[in-house]
């Protein structure tokens, strides 16, 4: 079976994404959190299975505007499978995430959409089956 182990994702702010990403993914934890002298910040934080690479733009870049999701070439969203979506969502309305799209009612599993403080889109999953038939189907 092939999985995704890791994304790598520049951002703008690594201490940013990091508070969003232990909010939403709180067993995640920074393996690694790396500068040197002459180099840009990268951090992996995940699990024991996956882990996203957050990087710095490199020194001599001149970052380029914000992505424009659906719009520009690139990351539309990323979605991860959480467990109590409602939990995470009132502790990222809390924290002042802005709440994306709405999504319908659906019978086998519950999503939402949220942006972070560099404009990703996040989209969060939670099943509530664990039946292939029943969690991927399109209502």
């Amino acid at each position: 079976m092939t999985r995704i182990e890791h994304v790598n994702i520049t951002v703008p702010d690594i201490d940013a994404a990091i508070n969003f990403l232990k909010i939403v993914a709180p067993d995640f934890d920074v393996r690694k959190d790396n500068k040197s002298l002459d180099s840009y910040r990268w951090v992996h934080i995940g699990n024991e299975n996956y882990y996203f690479a957050l990087q710095e733009a490199h020194l001599d870049a001149v970052p380029q505007k914000r992505l424009q999701p659906y719009r520009n070439y690139g990351i539309n969203h990323v979605a991860l499978i959480v467990s109590n979506i409602e939990e995470i969502e009132e502790k990222l309305i809390a924290a002042g995430y802005q709440k994306g799209i709405e999504t319908p009612v659906e019978k086998y599993r519950k999503r939402a959409y949220y942006l972070d403080s560099a404009g990703f889109e996040w989209e969060l999953v939670e099943y509530l089956s664990e039946q292939p038939s029943e969690k991927y189907l399109y209502e």
